[in-house]
């Protein structure tokens, strides 16, 4: 599946942005969906993942309760909406897929199939 994220930009602290990632498969219901950031010379980390119907989310202990992820499958397009933004959050911002078999645990580590490239989300202070 070829996923294109979009929506990234220059915020201020506090501000909200929402990211989305399309996704090109048919099977897009089939996989679940997480979202992953790389902040300035550091190391990718887990943001969220959904499951493949939308029914259960998982989020970082870093942005649970500022930000969601949701999924339109009719869309075959999968959102991070992110409020209260701080500067900690400046990072490129990926959308990822896995196939159907993949427990949270498999997810937060980042074994996902196929990743999308980042958009850059920017926050000033």
């Amino acid at each position: 599946v070829q996923l294109q994220a979009s929506g990234g930009g220059l915020v201020q602290t506090g501000d909200s942005l929402r990211l989305s990632c399309a996704a090109s498969a048919r099977t897009f219901s089939r996989y679940h969906m997480g979202w992953f950031r790389q902040p300035p010379r550091m190391e990718r980390e887990f943001v969220a993942a959904i499951t493949s119907s939308g029914r259960s989310t998982y989020y970082a202990d870093s942005v649970r309760g500022r930000i969601t992820i949701s999924r339109d499958n009719a869309k075959n397009t999968v959102y991070l909406q992110m409020n209260s933004l701080k500067p900690e959050d400046t990072a490129n911002y990926y959308c990822a897929a896995a196939s159907l078999g993949r427990g949270w645990d498999s997810l937060v580590a980042g074994d996902m199939d196929s990743w999308g490239k980042g958009t850059q989300v920017t926050v000033s202070s």
